[in-house]
C-alpha cells in the first residue's frame, strides 16, 4: 500500500516543530543558562523526532483509529504503538544521537524505567502541544473552506440572477422591435442598430464584476433612446444625474432593471400623459437612484406585486451590499422606486 504525504500538512508540522523548539529553548535558557548551548543542540535533535511522531499520530494513527473504532483490538494496538514511539522510540532516538556524537548526555538515569518515564512525559507534552495547534489550524481551514463555499454559492447565484436579467431584458426589447416591424415602421432598422450596440456592451463590458458608473449611464441612455422609438411625442422622459466620480465602480446592469420596469409596467400601460423621471446622485460613494413613472390605477395590483426585474434586483442587492435600501411607492397615478446604496459596503 502506497502512503502519500501531504506536503502542505507536513509544512504545518515543521512550523509547529519550530514553535515547540523555541518554547523549549526558552525554558532551557531560563533553567540552565550555563549549559544552554549543549542543551539547545540536544533539544534540536529531539525536535526532529518529535515532529515525525506527531505527524504520524495526527495524520495517520488518529485516522486509523477513527476508521476502525468498531475494531477495538486494532485501535488499542494503534494507541500502544504511539505510546511506544513516545517512550522507547524517543529514548532510542536519544541514544542514537549520543552514538552519532550529536546528543550530549547530561544526565545518568539510575534505571530504564526512570529514563522511559521522562521521555514519555516529553512525548506526551508534545502531543498536547501539537494537538492544540492542530485543532486551531484545522478550525481555521474549515472556517476558510466554509467561507469559500459561501462566496462560490453567492457568485453562482449572482450569475444565475444575471442569466435571468439579460434574457428578460432582451425579450422585452425584441418585443418592442417586433411591434415596430409589424407596423412597418421606418424606425425598425434604427431600433435594431441601437439594440446591437446594447448587445455589444452586454457581451464585452459586463463580463466582470464591476464597470464604471459612466458606462452604466451610457447603457441607460442607449436603452432609453431605444425605447422612445416606439412612442410618440406625448412621452416625456427626463434623465439627469450628478456624480462626483465617473470612475466609481458599480456592478454591471444593476440600475437598468428599474428603468426597464418604468417602461414595461409604467408608461406602456398609461393612456394619458405618460412620463418617466430618472435621477441619479452619487456623492462620496453614496448612491441614490430615483425612477418615477406614470401609471394607471388599473395596473395597480400588478405593479405592487414585484415583477421579475425588481425581485431579481432586490436579491442581487442582498448578495452585493450590506448597506442599501430599495423602496417602492405606489401613488394614484405615479409609481416611484428609490434605490440607495452605500457603495463602500460592497461585500
Amino acid at each position: 500500500m502506497k502512503i502519500s504525504i501531504n506536503k502542505q500538512n507536513f509544512k504545518f508540522y515543521l512550523w509547529v516543530g519550530l514553535a515547540y523548539l523555541v518554547l523549549w529553548l526558552l525554558m532551557e535558557l531560563k533553567s540552565y543558562p550555563d549549559t544552554f548551548l549543549v542543551r539547545a543542540i540536544n533539544t534540536g535533535w529531539r525536535t526532529i523526532y518529535i515532529i515525525i511522531i506527531n505527524f504520524i499520530f495526527f495524520e495517520y494513527t488518529l485516522q486509523f483509529i477513527k476508521l476502525t473504532r468498531k475494531k477495538i483490538l486494532f485501535s488499542l494496538l494503534a494507541v500502544l504503538a504511539q505510546v511506544f514511539l513516545c517512550s522507547y522510540g524517543l529514548y532510542t532516538w536519544r541514544n542514537l544521537g549520543i552514538q552519532l556524537h550529536i546528543h550530549t548526555s547530561l544526565k545518568i538515569y539510575p534505571s530504564l524505567n526512570e529514563a522511559l518515564s521522562e521521555q514519555t512525559s516529553i512525548g506526551v507534552f508534545s502531543l498536547f502541544f501539537f494537538g492544540i495547534l492542530k485543532h486551531i489550524y484545522d478550525y481555521r481551514k474549515l472556517k476558510e473552506a466554509a467561507q469559500q463555499l459561501r462566496i462560490e454559492k453567492q457568485e453562482a447565484e449572482l450569475n444565475y440572477l444575471k442569466s435571468q436579467t439579460n434574457p428578460h431584458f432582451l425579450f422585452n426589447t425584441l418585443n418592442n422591435i417586433y411591434s415596430l416591424a409589424r407596423d412597418k415602421s421606418n424606425l425598425a432598422p434604427e431600433s435594431i442598430l441601437r439594440l446591437s450596440k446594447i448587445l455589444r456592451f452586454m457581451l464585452y463590458e459586463t463580463g466582470g464584476t464591476h464597470i464604471f458608473i459612466e458606462q452604466e449611464l451610457k447603457i441607460i441612455s442607449d436603452y432609453i433612446a431605444l425605447e422612445k422609438l416606439r412612442y410618440d411625442e406625448t412621452l416625456q422622459v427626463d434623465f439627469n444625474f450628478e456624480i462626483d466620480d465617473p470612475k466609481q465602480l458599480l456592478p454591471p446592469l444593476l440600475l437598468i432593471p428599474l428603468v426597464q420596469n418604468a417602461f414595461k409596467h409604467g408608461v406602456s400601460e398609461t393612456r394619458t400623459q405618460p412620463f418617466i423621471d430618472i435621477h441619479l446622485l452619487s456623492n462620496q460613494r453614496q448612491l441614490q437612484f430615483t425612477v418615477k413613472n406614470s401609471t394607471d390605477n388599473s395596473s395597480h395590483e400588478r405593479i405592487v406585486k414585484e415583477n421579475i426585474g425588481l425581485s431579481n434586483l432586490r436579491r442581487q442587492l442582498e448578495l452585493l451590499y450590506t448597506d442599501y435600501n430599495l423602496s417602492v411607492q405606489q401613488g394614484d397615478d405615479i409609481f416611484t422606486v428609490i434605490l440607495k446604496i452605500n457603495l463602500a459596503s460592497h461585500v
